[in-house]
């Protein structure tokens, strides 16, 4: 009898994809198993990847558009539509036109990198005909609060002496006021749905800045300036639109393009699992796992905050399934998500290197670390089955 085995992974950011990493722990398992069934589900949280899975996934059809990147190069991006009945549908990624993988390691100032290539993409899709938008939030390199995303689809963002303010996060300090006067009319027309990290704050010691503002190249000094910033902005779109996006689930995504998706075109915020899956069958594949793989780039404390990893956890529980976590790095309190439905995690460095060592060994180090794994696992039954060893009598 063979073991089915799931792999569900994400992808690994600015290295593989969600279906290179599934691909790769095939590799390993299959070294080990040459029979195993393996059931392939690589999964996306709306962000890389998630245009053309659910493109995929609904026998849709993708686009090429160019649009301004984050650091204001052109850049080339994509949208989709989604195939199936209903009103015709849009999908899109926020990281497709202001991903972080779209900003130069040495251009990496979230003061500056701008969301305006989001707002093109959309743009791009009501030229299309959409009825419906579907924006996955993630992954981003930006922290403008989904400003220029607004500012290319025709709202006025303007400080003090009424002069529209700049692009990017540092630029908020500036604004006075919003006027979303000559905004994109077809808007009025839509339906907007984002799928989003519902634990991603605005604001508050908790907020996007603080929490992911380091990653995106912010020093301490620009996380504070990214704060105060974000926190002027909240305030200017209370006073223009009567919403409170300080502290609202979702409103942090994307460097707080959720915030300006909701207040500023009027999209709702979904968490994004709800959405995702939806269009990936998971549940259907975790009745005939007997044992699940899935990963990340890295298992820490944020892992149970709306990770791919724990959601995939979460749900094999339901099933009674064992669930093996791999990942580039494993970080800060990583054994907290023992408690969330992880059983084992492995990084898949085998020696101390450096980021690009790691990104371009990335297929061998998976596949090696998936085939220790497995041998791991085969011990387990005949270690267990092994009469227990008698202590000799002492002379």
């Amino acid at each position: 009898m063979s073991l089915n085995i799931l792999i569900a992974p994400s992808g690994f950011k600015e290295s593989l994809g969600a279906d290179e990493v599934t691909d790769n722990i095939a590799a390993g398992i299959l070294r080990v198993l040459p029979d195993a069934e393996i059931m392939k589900a690589p999964l996306v949280d709306g962000g890389e990847g998630f245009t053309k899975a659910l493109v995929n996934a609904t026998g849709g059809t993708l686009h090429r558009a160019t649009v301004i990147g984050p650091v204001g190069q052109l850049v080339e991006s994509h949208y989709g539509f989604l195939g199936g009945d209903g009103p015709k549908t849009a999908v899109l990624e926020m990281a497709a036109a202001a991903g972080l993988r779209l900003v130069p390691r040495d251009m990496r100032d979230p003061l500056c990198t701008t969301t305006y290539g989001v707002g093109q993409l959309i743009k791009a899709a009501l030229d299309g005909g959409a009825r419906r938008l579907l924006i996955g939030c993630g992954d981003s390199g930006t922290n403008d609060g989904g400003a220029g995303m607004a500012q290319a689809l025709g709202v006025r963002l303007l400080d003090a002496g009424g002069m529209s303010i700049g692009r990017g996060g540092g630029e908020l300090a500036r604004l006075a006021s919003i006027d979303p006067s000559g905004r994109d009319p077809r808007l009025n027309e839509v339906t907007i749905d984002v799928a989003c990290n519902w634990h991603n704050l605005l604001c508050g010691p908790n907020g996007v800045a603080r929490v992911f503002g380091p990653q995106k190249g912010a020093s301490a000094e620009t996380v504070e300036t990214l704060a105060r910033a974000l926190d002027r902005y909240a305030a200017v779109i209370e006073k223009t639109a009567a919403i409170d996006v300080r502290e609202m689930p979702g409103g942090g995504a994307s460097g707080g393009l959720g915030a300006g998706l909701h207040a500023l075109l009027g999209a709702r915020l979904h968490p994004r699992y709800n959405i995702v899956m939806q269009y990936l069958e998971l549940d259907n594949l975790l009745e005939r796992a007997d044992l699940v793989f899935t990963a990340e780039g890295a298992i820490d404390c944020q892992t149970p905050r709306g990770k791919i990893p724990a959601e995939v956890a979460r749900r094999a529980k339901r099933f009674g399934l064992p669930v093996i976590a791999l990942a580039g790095t494993i970080g800060t309190e990583a054994k907290i998500n023992f408690a969330h439905g992880i059983d084992a995690y492995a990084s898949i460095l085998e020696s101390p290197c450096t980021l690009t060592e790691a990104i371009e060994n990335a297929p061998r180090l998976l596949q090696d670390v998936t085939e220790r794994v497995m041998r791991l696992i085969l011990i387990g039954p005949s270690v267990f089955a092994h009469p227990p060893r008698q202590t000799p009598l002492a002379a």
